[in-house]
């Protein structure tokens, strides 16, 4: 899937789970839209780093840990962002979980433009 492409999905999934969080504001499409750009940034330089060094508690815990790492990767978002703002780790949490599945529903539903092995 093309980069555009994700990124609007990304956001129309920050939007709807904003508006189904009431903890949870975005004031503006463009704020949405800045919020999945650095949530996604935020995945891909911070997120490691926070998993290498809680590999003893995630490994404890049994992958739970994880979905804390992936709240304060929302609470990190919203520090950062003047126009998203959430009201507090368990809405972070919750955010998270949604956001996850809203935007694994949206993806689903843009058809793939591989082609299969078989086919030539």
């Amino acid at each position: 899937m093309r980069f555009p492409l994700r990124m609007l999905l990304s956001t129309i999934a920050v939007m709807i789970t904003s508006y189904i969080l009431p903890g949870v504001k975005i004031d503006t499409f463009l704020t949405a839209l800045v919020t999945a750009l650095l949530i996604g940034l935020l995945n891909t330089i911070v997120k490691p780093l926070l998993i290498l060094f809680t590999i003893p508690l995630t490994i404890l815990t049994f992958g739970l840990f994880l979905m804390v790492i992936n709240a304060s990767i929302i609470m990190m978002a919203s520090n950062l962002l003047r126009g998203f703002h959430v009201d507090g780790f368990w809405y972070a949490l919750l955010f998270s979980i949604i956001l996850s599945v809203i935007t694994a529903v949206l993806e689903s539903m843009v058809p793939s433009n591989t082609k299969h092995m078989n086919e030539q």
